[in-house]
């Protein structure tokens, strides 16, 4: 009975200890961590030091554009310490860029709200392949998952794209915008009406 006994308590040292805690997921502006809300109770339900955080974040993240939205893993160690994995900014910011838009579709199954081309496509799935969950996706793969994700945000993935054209869509794109912004306060004060 000692002989196994003293078998298991080997076998104890050398598995792994299971960590159950699941690491903190965010978008972050590049540049701007502050321990302000929404990011500073975050970090302090997780005993997280916000200071030393935010200075280790804006230092990382000086090279990128100020108030690009950056998704962040972060894996809290059990003294205290963190491990931040920062990731390629969304596709959806990608996409949107490339499309010359600030926002997506309201109905995007029933309107279009810019144009990419595959290069577009291409090129933005160059740039989301350095991230760690799609490392072991192909190039097509990431493609056609950019694909679906424009078509989800409104955006029409074209072969080519006629500057003089698109020029043309986008202004009246911004009447179209113009009414439904109309649209959505005149419900939203018939809905403060009704709530009076």
């Amino acid at each position: 009975m000692s002989k196994a006994a003293g078998k298991m308590k080997g076998f104890k040292k050398m598995i792994p200890k299971v960590e159950h805690a699941s690491p903190l997921r965010t978008n972050i502006p590049a540049g701007l961590a502050a321990p302000s809300p929404p990011l500073g109770p975050m970090l302090g339900q997780r005993n997280i030091n916000i200071a030393n955080f935010c200075k280790d974040f804006n230092e990382k993240t000086k090279d990128i554009k100020e108030g690009i939205p950056l998704p962040c893993r972060v894996k809290v160690n059990s003294d205290r310490s963190h491990q931040l994995v920062i990731h390629q900014p969304p596709v959806t910011f990608f996409l949107k860029q490339a499309a010359g838009i600030q926002k997506g579709a309201m109905y995007p199954q029933r309107e279009i709200a810019g144009k990419v081309t595959l290069k577009h496509v291409y090129e933005i799935a160059k740039i989301k392949s350095q991230d760690p969950p799609l490392a072991l996706m192909s190039l097509q793969q990431i493609c056609q998952m950019i694909v679906g994700i424009a078509r989800s945000c409104g955006i029409e993935v074209v072969r080519n794209l006629n500057m003089d054209e698109y020029t043309e869509f986008l202004k009246e794109r911004e009447q179209i915008i113009a009414e439904q912004q109309k649209e959505l306060e005149e419900k939203k004060q018939a809905k403060m009406l009704r709530s009076n």
